[in-house]
C-alpha cells in the first residue's frame, strides 16, 4: 500500500481528500503544519508528499527547497489555491514534481499521484543511490551514510544492506542472501557467517538497527520504522 504525506491546513479539504485517496487504497497521513511534516518525513517513509503552499507556520517554497536540498528521493505534489504562473514556476523551480490548483477534480489528482510514483519508482531502479529513510547507499562509491554521517561498513555488510534496501519491505529468505552474499573471490558464506553479519550491521546501525526485522524460520526484511 502506498503510504502519502498530506499537508493542508485545511481541515474540511484535508479530511475530504484523504477519504478520497483511502477509498482508492493508499495510506495517508495528515499534518497541518511544516514542523509535523518534517518531523514524520524524516521519520518515516512516503511514497509522495501532498503540499499547500501556504501553511500557519511557513511556506511549502521553503519546505520543499529543503527536502530536496537533504537528498528525500519522493515525488511532491504542490496542492494550493495559489495558481498564477508565477506561482507554479516557482514550485517547480524549488523541487516539485507536480502543481495541482484548488478546486481540483479527485480523479485527476488521483491519476497525477499514481504517475508521480511510477516515474519516481522507475527513477529510483535506475538511480545510483538508494534511500532509506535517514540511510543513503551511494551504489557506486560503496558507502552508507545515516543522516550524514558515514558507515564503516566492510564489503560483505555492504552488499548485505544494499541487498535488503533493494528489496525493502519484502522479505528474503537465509538462501537468497547466502546467494548475494557469496564471496568476491569465491569463499562460501554460511549459515552462521549471514548471522554474524546481521548482527554486526544492526549495530552499525546504532538507534535504527530495528529496520532489519527477523522473519522467524524464513529470512530477514528491511523496513522504515
Amino acid at each position: 500500500m502506498e503510504k502519502l504525506l498530506l499537508v493542508e491546513d485545511d481541515m474540511p479539504l484535508a479530511m475530504a481528500t484523504s477519504f478520497a485517496l483511502e477509498t482508492e487504497g493508499y495510506n495517508v497521513t495528515h499534518v497541518d503544519t511544516l514542523k509535523a511534516a518534517q518531523s514524520k518525513l524524516y521519520s518515516e517513509e512516503f511514497s509522495l508528499v501532498l503540499l499547500d503552499a501556504n501553511l500557519p507556520d511557513g511556506d511549502g517554497y521553503t519546505f520543499c527547497k529543503k527536502v530536496r536540498s537533504d537528498g528525500l528521493n519522493l515525488p511532491i505534489i504542490f496542492l494550493t489555491a495559489l495558481d498564477k504562473e508565477v506561482n507554479v514556476v516557482q514550485g517547480l523551480e524549488v523541487g516539485a514534481d507536480d502543481y495541482v490548483t484548488k478546486p481540483f477534480r479527485v480523479r485527476e489528482l488521483i491519476s497525477r499521484i499514481k504517475a508521480n510514483i511510477r516515474r519516481n519508482q522507475i527513477n529510483s531502479t535506475n538511480s545510483n543511490v538508494i534511500i532509506l529513510g535517514p540511510f543513503k547507499i551511494d551504489l557506486e562509491n560503496h558507502k552508507v551514510t545515516n543522516n550524514g554521517e558515514v558507515l564503516n561498513l566492510t564489503p560483505s555488510e555492504f552488499r548485505l544492506f544494499t541487498t535488503l534496501a533493494k528489496n525493502k519491505n519484502q522479505t528474503l529468505t537465509r538462501s537468497s542472501l547466502l546467494e548475494q552474499l557469496w564471496d568476491i573471490d569465491g569463499d562460501f558464506i554460511d549459515d552462521n557467517t549471514l548471522s554474524v553479519y546481521i548482527k554486526r550491521l544492526r549495530e552499525k546501525m546504532g538507534d535504527k538497527k530495528d529496520y532489519i526485522t527477523t522473519i522467524r524460520g524464513v529470512g530477514y526484511m528491511i523496513s522504515d520504522k
